[in-house]
């Protein structure tokens, strides 16, 4: 009778812990705070898994990761990145990936420089309108980055010293004089190109070598002008397709 009423006791012993192993397994592993002490691999997976819990299962675009791969090795904690994660969800500026915004942070904040040859990174987070101060009276952008088109005038512009993003374009930009900028290099400011994909096709449209490398000027067109990936130069040729349709110039 004791025996039976031992292994009955035991059952029921095991049967209410191990929910609670179950749950033990579950529950998240938090990292270390000092990110450095994992390996590249591990980071990456941290860094992403937090993003994801923030953003309600969204993925974290590969550049906000590279920066904050690039902030671990520059000291941030995990608890710094946490932060800044939120700060960027949010869409209000404040953060080190902030998106081009007010808060001055060390990717693309308040300045007109960010170390990257004199532009600045302005982007628009979950279609969002973002200001990102400048001083510039004017700016054309150098390239973009997003998948959505950055058409000036539409989705990104210049006033009251910043420049402006929304609808989801994100772009680097850099600081326009004259008609439309450029300035400095052999070219002439005056001079461009307007290059059209028709149907999705490539075309290539002849370009003044001694002008230098062209840039993008102003995306005439509702499909996304990439450079490298819609449109580029090589062997002396401007060349667009998939729908870009831009005016291009000389810095």
């Amino acid at each position: 009778m004791n025996r039976r009423l031992t292994i009955v006791c035991l059952a029921l012993a095991l049967g209410c812990s191990a929910p609670a192993a179950q749950a033990q397994m579950s529950t998240r592993a938090y990292a270390p705070d000092n990110l450095s002490q994992l390996s590249s691999s591990d980071r990456s997976r941290v860094i992403s898994q937090e993003y994801a819990e923030q953003a309600n299962g969204r993925r974290i675009p590969d550049d906000q990761l590279r920066f904050y791969l690039a902030q671990v090795n520059s000291g941030w904690s995990f608890s710094k990145i946490k932060q800044d994660i939120a700060t960027s969800l949010r869409g209000n500026g404040g953060g080190g990936w902030n998106g081009g915004g007010n808060g001055g942070g060390n990717w693309n904040g308040g300045g007109g420089n960010n170390g990257n040859g004199g532009t600045i990174r302005c982007e628009s987070q979950n279609n969002r309108e973002r200001a990102c101060p400048t001083r510039w009276r004017n700016a054309t952008l150098v390239r973009q980055i997003s998948g959505t088109a950055c058409v000036q005038g539409q989705t990104w512009g210049v006033r009251n010293g910043a420049i402006w993003v929304n609808r989801g374009c994100r772009g680097e930009f850099a600081e326009a004089r004259g008609n439309w900028g450029g300035g400095g290099g052999g070219g002439n400011s005056n001079y461009s190109v307007t290059c059209s994909s028709n149907s999705k096709r490539e075309q290539t449209c002849a370009w003044e070598a001694r002008q230098g490398r062209p840039v993008l000027v102003q995306q005439l067109s509702g499909s996304a002008c990439v450079e490298g990936r819609s449109w580029g130069y090589r062997n002396g040729t401007l060349w667009v397709s998939n729908g870009c349709r831009a005016r291009f110039g000389v810095r």
